[in-house]
């Protein structure tokens, strides 16, 4: 990644997208459900359209489409919301530092803070599905 700490720098950054990714699938997919159209119509359709991103596609956060997501293990861990957690508030500490915006960052840390208020931070951060439909 080049220069000493570069990797790291990726690391954290790639962590801050996917955290808010999966936030966004998971409301998109609640927001589905309550509009009627179930989790693998969804599925189907958006991974195939504009909306398509690895959240989705490959640990889909609604049970049913893929296979091998956590949600369709109960949310056991995979990488367990402390950890996206820990790597959210390492994301958001740099852009505090290096004075960079950051304010889906700054959300997403809040999100999965609730998580572990509630106790839940040891399922999976895709969990965080269970927070939204208000199942935590």
């Amino acid at each position: 990644a080049g220069d000493a700490g570069n990797g790291q720098v990726a690391k954290i950054c790639n962590n801050m997208l996917l955290g808010i990714s999966m936030i966004g699938a998971c409301e998109a997919f609640n927001l589905a459900e309550k509009l009627g159209l179930d989790a693998q119509t969804f599925f189907d359709i958006s991974s195939a359209a504009s909306g398509q991103c690895w959240s989705m596609t490959s640990y889909c956060p609604a049970p049913g489409p893929v296979e091998s997501a956590p949600s369709n293990r109960d949310y056991k861990p995979g990488f367990a919301a402390a950890m996206m957690l820990k790597d959210m508030r390492l994301a958001n500490e740099a852009a505090h530092k290096a004075k960079a915006a950051t304010p889906l960052g700054a959300q997403s840390e809040a999100i999965y803070a609730l998580m572990e208020a509630a106790g839940k931070d040891g399922l999976d951060f895709s969990g965080v599905m269970k927070l939204i439909r208000g199942d935590l």
